[in-house]
């Protein structure tokens, strides 16, 4: 299942006699694409119902006036005041190390329980798509999750909560700005009404497809240098749209701020004659990231090559 199409995995393929064939589009996505898309990945379509109208109505009660001001001073003078911005309402939910969800203003008791919910759901398939990933890379189960932990046993794992109205000039600005994601491992439950999401493939945009009830997966910065770039993270944006507000949840589950980043040595094994990818602690890449969020990776990479070495402990594999 190799080839052109966008990938698309039913998860209930993997309990059955063709799971061979949905661990090779997992493969085959993770090295080629940077992104697939699940189905039946065991959170609830009730779940994502609920998600979807306490979203779609918070940000019509609290966010949509706010944006339409912000829209109307952007887009004053003909589009001269777009540089570095994007069309798009957002705001972050920390659930670990810390969950901030009860100090975020404007959410009602009710939202504040779903998205609590929610974020119960999607670290539960986060981490279990991460063990698939270890077993598709022959490194040992829960080698990725460990990874990812800081000093406190934890990762980091929050939510951006976006909204992209209809733009009246899409061509003047983006929805958001091409970029990859600085992270481990991203699920996206996305608007399957209204299109905008494409990445980059063999130099054309392409589009991520908006399915109902899907999880869209994409692969971050750190999986790629763990394994020492066997997977790929990659560029990708949203376009303005003319019609329809675009919603976006998008869930990252990040290694912890002073997780140390490195190629798994299992790997390093079989790239023998690969240079390696950088070592370093997360939070330093962040620091370096937030500065350059919407250029190219490859420069990110070689500037955490020159920073002092660090030296890291082996991952437990017990």
């Amino acid at each position: 299942m190799e080839g052109s199409s966008f990938p698309v995995i039913n998860m209930e393929m993997l309990d059955g006699s063709e799971r061979p064939e949905a661990m090779n589009v997992l493969r085959d996505a993770c090295e080629n694409w940077g992104f697939f898309e699940l189905l039946n990945h065991g959170i609830s379509h009730e779940l994502m119902d609920r998600v979807e109208r306490a979203n779609k109505e918070h940000y019509r009660r609290f966010r949509e006036q706010q944006f339409m001001e912000f829209a109307a001073k952007t887009l004053d003078g003909g589009g001269e005041n777009v540089e570095g911005l994007d069309w798009e309402s957002t705001f972050f939910l920390r659930h670990l190390p810390v969950s901030n969800i009860a100090e975020v203003p404007e959410l009602d008791h009710e939202c504040r329980k779903i998205m609590e919910e929610f974020a119960v759901e999607l670290e539960k398939l986060a981490e279990g798509l991460l063990d698939l990933l270890c077993e598709n890379l022959g490194l040992e189960k829960g080698y990725l999750k460990r990874a990812f932990n800081g000093s406190n046993g934890l990762p980091t794992f929050g939510t951006k909560v976006s909204n992209y109205p209809p733009c009246p000039k899409p061509d003047v600005i983006k929805g958001l700005r091409a970029h990859t994601d600085a992270g481990g491992i991203i699920l996206l439950f996305q608007d399957d009404q209204v299109s905008g999401l494409q990445l980059l493939k063999d130099g054309n945009w392409v589009e991520v497809p908006p399915l109902r009830h899907s999880i869209v997966v994409n692969i971050g910065d750190q999986l790629e240098v763990i394994t020492n770039g066997r997977y790929k993270s990659v560029m990708h944006r949203v376009i303005a749209q003319t019609n329809g507000n675009r919603m976006s949840i998008a869930s990252f589950y990040n290694p912890g701020s002073d997780a140390v980043i490195f190629p798994a040595p299992e790997l390093m094994k079989e790239q023998e004659e690969k240079e390696a990818y950088p070592k370093f602690m997360f939070e330093d890449y962040m620091t370096l990231y937030v500065r350059h969020k919407f250029q190219a990776k490859e420069p990110r990479f070689e500037a955490m090559k020159i920073m002092e070495p660090i030296s890291s402990q082996p991952i437990h594999t017990a």
